[in-house]
């Protein structure tokens, strides 16, 4: 059990038969009446971020999530296969279970993957990530100076906006958090 008062970002725990993750709090205490918590909780499952109020002090079932490193090895239709790094075991998950990070997937790439129950709630990509462009509009001369940006779509299918003076076949790091272009990677 985990009281309210002890909730800290990230903490998971039980609520009407789902799991959900604490993702803001604030302990609040009144001139009258009790205090309370008010936060914002993400159901692990769906993503879904509501808020609720509880009591200070109120008791919930707390979640054990297990995190596993997998490595992505490949996609076939819907499925995608990842072999647990420890004991060499292959699962397969789908495009719903994977989310946002199947845009920045590529093969060999270790994952972080949350189980509950022994089911996936959750997959997690690295933070930062280097992927080719395989296919943009070509720089012209000039354009490093203007601070523009153009569209880029990298080897793993995502789509990001990438200063003018990035070209097709070069390696770039993306922000996995935001989508976002970091810098030219050198070969």
């Amino acid at each position: 059990m985990i009281s309210t008062n002890d909730f800290k970002t990230g903490v998971t725990f039980e609520m009407d038969g789902q799991v959900y993750q604490v993702v803001e709090f604030m302990h609040v205490k009144p001139g009258k009446g009790s205090a309370f918590v008010r936060s914002k909780i993400r159901n692990a499952r769906t993503g879904a971020v509501i808020e609720k109020t509880f009591k200070a002090g109120e008791k919930l079932p707390k979640a054990r999530i297990d995190h596993r490193d997998m490595q992505y090895l490949y996609s076939e239709g819907d499925t995608y296969n990842l072999m647990d790094t420890e004991n060499y075991e292959q699962v397969g998950i789908t495009e719903e279970q994977l989310g946002d990070a199947k845009k920045y997937l590529k093969e060999n790439m270790v994952i972080s993957v949350s189980f509950y129950n022994g089911q996936i709630i959750g997959v997690e990509v690295p933070n930062f990530v280097e992927l080719v462009v395989t296919q943009t509009d070509p720089g012209v001369k000039g354009d490093t100076a203007t601070g523009g940006t153009k569209p880029a779509t990298l080897e793993s299918g995502a789509i990001v906006q990438v200063p003018l003076f990035v070209n097709e076949g070069e390696m770039i790091r993306v922000d996995t958090r935001t989508g976002s272009y970091m810098e030219r990677v050198k070969n």
